[in-house]
């Protein structure tokens, strides 16, 4: 018959001291590690993060400094273009041609009109000097009329007789019909019937109404 071993007492308290040695030193470590483990992923939150904004801030930097890409124009579209291009640069060579045109023909008519204004007061001008050219002349002949009536008859037909039958026609014409009759009678037959002649060809013309 076998006799059952007895226990010692101590020898079970030993593991359970031993148990409640660890487990605050257990719960220790842990919170350790948590404590750690915070701090890794909050830091590690800050670095990406902050690689994120300067990811952010690095895109918008690009996007504000790229320049917009041409795009490609199609080529039916782009001779177009060029066609309308070609015609507007045409239009505006023929407009700045018809401008100098319009200038030219200006300037012509400017020039036209100061030349009649200046011919008009040339034209004007000689009227007045053959008006007054007429006026002295009339004078002129009126003095030798009167001269040549105050003269003696013999002596104004000697005269008459050295004259040009149509110059001596017309001062006759302009004298008085005595004074006119006397000289006639005092010139030869021939250059009596000459003047005679002649003044009867002026008043045939001359207006009867």
């Amino acid at each position: 018959m076998r006799i059952p071993r007895r226990r010692n007492p101590s020898a079970r308290t030993r593991p359970a001291r031993s148990r409640g040695g660890r487990g605050p030193l257990w719960i220790l470590v842990l919170m350790l590690l948590a404590s750690g483990g915070l701090r890794l992923m909050s830091g590690t939150g800050q670095v990406i993060a902050e690689e994120m904004a300067g990811l952010a801030g690095g895109n918008e930097t690009a996007d504000a400094s790229a320049e917009p890409e041409a795009c490609d124009v199609p080529e039916d579209i782009a001779a177009v273009l060029e066609a309308l291009d070609l015609r507007e640069a045409r239009i505006e060579t023929r407009e700045a041609a018809l401008a100098d045109r319009a200038a030219a023909l200006k300037l012509a008519e400017e020039e036209i009109a100061r030349n009649l204004a200046a011919l008009q007061a040339a034209e004007q001008e000689l009227e007045a000097m053959v008006a007054l050219s007429e006026e002295a002349s009339e004078s002129d002949l009126a003095r030798l009329t009167t001269v040549y009536e105050s003269m003696k008859p013999k002596e104004a037909a000697a005269l008459f007789e050295t004259m040009a039958p149509d110059f001596a026609a017309g001062f006759l014409g302009r004298m008085r019909p005595d004074a006119a009759a006397a000289i006639m009678a005092g010139l030869t037959p021939e250059t009596a019937y000459t003047v005679s002649v002649l003044l009867a060809g002026r008043n045939a013309n001359a207006p009867t109404e």
